[in-house]
């Protein structure tokens, strides 16, 4: 009987290893790419704006596709869907790096964006049901959340030697090998697993209207800056956006078997969790997305020497999530949620001190900060996520949780974009209008002119940070109303 138990034990692991290898290179690839985009505009002879299109079509794509797959998953088998999603992710794969232009290259990003968006939701409910007993079931999510991380930094690090040893199709066909050992994994060690209610009915039409309201959004958080927030194209998708969700939310409620169950929302502890994940990674995205750029502009670093500044990084958030699963049982899921939230907003803030004499480490500390916070409640979250809804509904639940987490890393890069070049702007003529010179001389004026620039731009990006970390501060104290039934110390916390 012991012998058998430990053959479980090590069948969950093994299986927690699988998904981990899908997750990580299901993101890898979302990093690595754009590192090949100057390649790629150079080979197709394509503008940077046309070239912007490669990475829209596969948000766009991914974000649409990811509440299907979770409610497939449920439905027809989660192993087999996750199968099939890597296979044909793999494909698309292989696809994008034999396209000879940039029409072909977007429609095999499609591709492989709808293919790739099967693997969250899929993947955290077949955690869910493997890993049954609470405290298990958090380590397990904590460790596969932090692939995310290592996916995040591992991109340039991998992906600047691939390119500039065996160009930029590399990118591409490295998935073939390491697909490839993800399914002969997956075929292995994971069992089936599916809803236990019957489904009779696919809702189709819920399907297109909230693929209708995700692709409009995400155009005009991915261009409305482009166009302008208050330009014709910005407000036809801001009306798409209220017309597919108002459509949706009345076909959710009249079909038998919905896409997305409205009932979720009821659930007072499903939507603190999402309001905390949405504004933690609204801040977190929003203002760390300026972190490269502030290196390779103001610090002199290039591309690769940016990259490496992610590492410790990467290393903080695979340390913190175990901690986080462990923590679970033993003090109350709302305050370690607080708590990782406070550190977070932490970390942010303190890259409000950057300026051009500041070193590595300047870099390198409040990203490890804020990625120890963001790591230690990620288990939590998304352990009350699968813990509140049914188990035969805990696909489209994890589909939930990574719309609302593409979704408020969308609306914080657009958000903190706009503040970035707005306050530079307001800071020139501010410094301008208490500054003088005394100079005629054409060396001193461009002189003078470079320092304001220079002054406008550093102040702005502390006053971005400053801002990103108050919201994820405030944004914090939203999980504490958080209740969950009988959530005591030594039992896993359901809610029907």
């Amino acid at each position: 009987m012991e012998e058998g138990g430990k053959k479980h034990s090590n069948l969950q692991w093994w299986i927690l290893l699988t998904v981990i290898v899908g997750t990580f290179l299901g993101r890898l690839d979302q990093t690595i790419v754009n590192l090949a985009l100057p390649k790629i505009i150079n080979d197709f002879g394509i503008t940077v704006s046309a070239a912007g299109w490669i990475a829209t079509a596969y948000i766009l794509a991914n974000a649409v596709f990811v509440p299907i797959w979770g409610k497939l998953g449920d439905t027809i088998g989660r192993k087999k869907v996750y199968i099939w999603g890597f296979s044909i992710f793999i494909l698309g794969s292989v696809l994008a790096g034999l396209s000879w232009n940039l029409s072909s290259m977007i429609a095999f990003r499609i591709i492989q964006a709808i293919a790739g968006s099967a693997d969250y939701p899929t993947a955290m409910a077949i955690l869910a049901v493997t890993f049954k007993e609470g405290k298990e079931r958090a380590q397990a999510l904590g460790i596969w959340s932090s692939s995310f991380a290592a996916a995040v930094v591992f991109g340039p690090l991998l992906g600047g030697p691939l390119i500039d040893n065996f160009g930029w199709r590399s990118v591409f066909l490295i998935n073939l090998p390491l697909g490839l050992l993800g399914i002969a994994m997956a075929m292995q060690f994971i069992n089936e697993s599916r809803s236990e209610v019957k489904t009779k009915f696919f809702d189709w039409w819920g399907a297109f209207a909230l693929g209708g309201m995700l692709s409009s959004l995400v155009l005009v958080l991915d261009k409305g800056y482009d166009w302008g927030w208050t330009s014709v194209e910005s407000i036809i998708c801001y009306f798409l956006i209220v017309a597919f969700l108002a459509i949706f939310v009345k076909i959710e409620k009249n079909v038998p078997e919905p896409i997305v169950d409205l009932k979720f929302f009821k659930i007072p502890a499903f939507v603190n969790t999402l309001a905390n994940n949405f504004v933690v990674f609204m801040g977190m995205m929003g203002g760390v997305f300026l972190i490269p750029v502030f290196a390779q502009t103001f610090l002199g670093y290039n591309a690769t020497e940016a990259g490496y500044l992610f590492i410790p990084m990467a290393a903080a958030m695979m340390l913190a999530a175990p901690v986080g699963g462990m923590l679970t049982g033993r003090v109350q899921s709302r305050y370690v949620i607080f708590a990782s939230t406070i550190v977070a907003a932490l970390g942010i803030y303190l890259f409000s001190g950057l300026d051009p004499r500041s070193g590595a480490l300047d870099i390198i500390i409040p990203l490890s900060v804020m990625a120890f916070g963001l790591g230690f409640g990620m288990s939590q979250r998304t352990n009350i996520i699968a813990s509140v809804v049914p188990p035969q509904e805990i696909g489209i639940a994890s589909s939930i949780l990574a719309l609302v987490r593409n979704i408020s890393g969308a609306v914080g890069i657009a958000i903190f974009a706009t503040i970035l070049n707005n306050r530079i702007t307001a800071n020139v003529l501010s410094i301008n209008s208490f500054s003088r010179l005394y100079s005629r001389v054409p060396s001193d004026i461009q002189k003078y002119i470079a320092l304001i620039a220079l002054k406008a731009q550093i102040d702005a990006y502390d006053y971005v940070f400053i801002v990103a970390s108050l919201i994820v501060f405030l944004g914090s104290f939203s999980i504490l109303f958080l209740k969950l039934k009988n959530e005591r110390t030594d039992v896993h916390v359901h809610v029907e």
